[in-house]
């Protein structure tokens, strides 16, 4: 029985845009200064059918901020679009109107999904290289699964049965057709050759790189849950552990649950359905989720908006806290490791995706509502607060924590203020004994006795 617990969070989810080399390390992140100067480099063969794929299939996924870079950065290319010259950061700020930090989180997802690789080399002025690559096919991003349902969830079904209709290659049936190909050498035939060397290694070509995900699960653990007489070993190919990988990283399911749905995946010759095991993980985290699919969003407090390091108080440690867990482990380490419940994991959703606050600002406004609100995630209650704090536009965990404070002194000097308007009228008066007048006695004698 998969418990529901095993379901997706979906703030647990990045492409993550962190980057991942390909033995799995984090790579370096420097801070970036407007006047650091860069080079683009063009790995790949880039044409405007590119700028299709980019724009109805890569856009809705990584934002017009990070499109609008890649885009930037070709048309910054020279010399049959192969190397740019010298440009600072600063040209990228001015042309593209946009802050240094904008400009860092657009590279950052540019590189997460493949078509950018950064390098750089320090110096006084540091020295960066962006790598353009081209985007994958249409087939390829729309029978990935990572990316055919981050596409789904962010367009809609209409739209992205639209765009399943532009790509779909026309049928044409054959059958009473016959083949009159030519082959090569009917055509042409051998003739003197000279000798000649051939170079191949910098030339250009097309080029593009696949998602790097940094595995959660045990492929090995998997199978083991798996009777022998179950399971053909042979159907464990690259394609099919790759698959897996794919469909535990954007649904989050460990071990336990991915062990069920290969099991119930499994057709007559005891091999893998890809096809149904895409479904049924699909079907699985609807249900469990109102019919929802899983969006992408940043795990952690992204970098450029991190404390910087050096600070060793007991706030810089409060921050980095903040800063490096992300809102679902936050929550259960208040909950002392309890999974949340669902209708926090709502609220969770709720503020990083329809209020789009960041990881480590929702882990501070999810700490300063339970410390206010007896331990309670209450929905109502926080929406108003988050509202505000999106208003505010407030980005980093130290300028969260600021506004929570002045936001806990304005509560409190309110609370005062409401319990001393609330108090009855009698509460601090001073009542002076007042002989009655005769009248007076009378009228309260005829009261008493009707």
């Amino acid at each position: 029985m998969i418990s529901e617990n095993n379901c997706i969070v979906l703030w647990t989810i990045k492409i993550q845009f962190a980057k991942i080399t390909k033995e799995g390390v984090n790579m370096i992140k420097e801070k970036v200064l407007p006047a650091d100067t860069f080079v683009v480099v063009n790995r790949t063969i880039l044409n405007n059918e590119d700028r299709k794929l980019l724009i109805m299939l890569y856009q809705p996924i990584i934002g017009y901020k990070a499109m609008s870079l890649y885009f930037t950065l070709w048309s910054d290319l020279e010399k049959r679009e192969v190397t740019s010259v010298e440009y600072t950061h600063h040209h990228l700020m001015t042309s593209m109107q946009l802050k240094l930090s904008e400009i860092i989180e657009a590279r950052e997802k540019l590189e997460a999904i493949g078509l950018v690789k950064t390098y750089i080399k320090k110096e006084n002025i540091n020295n960066f290289v962006y790598e353009l690559y081209s985007p994958i096919s249409a087939s390829e991003f729309l029978n990935n699964p990572i990316l055919a349902t981050s596409l789904f969830n962010n367009v809609g079904k209409f739209e992205y049965e639209k765009i399943i209709d532009y790509f779909k290659c026309p049928r044409i049936n054959l059958k009473e057709y016959q083949e009159i190909t030519c082959a090569f050498d009917e055509v042409f035939a051998q003739s003197n050759i000279n000798e000649f060397e051939i170079v191949n290694s910098t030339l250009q070509k097309y080029s593009s790189n696949k998602l790097n995900i940094t595995p959660k699960i045990d492929i090995d653990n998997i199978i083991s849950m798996i009777p022998d007489d179950m399971l053909n070993i042979r159907s464990l190919t690259k394609d099919t552990k790759d698959l897996i990988y794919k469909i535990s990283f954007i649904y989050n399911y460990d071990d336990a649950t991915m062990s069920e749905l290969i099991r119930n995946s499994l057709n007559d010759k005891k091999m893998i359905d890809k096809k149904e095991l895409r479904l049924s993980s699909r079907r699985l985290y609807q249900f469990e989720n109102s019919g929802k699919l899983p969006s992408i969003i940043y795990r952690n407090q992204p970098e450029y908006l991190r404390k910087p390091v050096g600070d060793v108080s007991k706030k810089a440690k409060i921050i980095y806290q903040f800063e490096t867990t992300s809102p679902y482990d936050f929550l259960m380490s208040k909950y002392n490791g309890s999974k949340p419940s669902k209708s926090d994991l709502a609220v969770l959703e709720y503020l990083l995706l329809d209020m789009n606050l960041n990881p480590g600002v929702v882990n501070v406004l999810v700490d300063f509502v339970l410390k206010i609100n007896n331990n309670k995630l209450t929905k109502g209650y926080i929406e108003k607060i988050a509202s505000q704090w999106a208003k505010s536009k407030i980005e980093t965990v130290e300028d969260a924590m600021n506004l929570a404070k002045n936001e806990n002194k304005t509560r409190s000097n309110y609370t005062k203020k409401q319990v001393k308007e609330i108090k009855p009228e009698w509460f601090d008066k001073e009542f002076v004994d007042e002989e009655l007048t005769q009248d007076e006695l009378k009228e309260i004698d005829d009261i008493l006795s009707v």
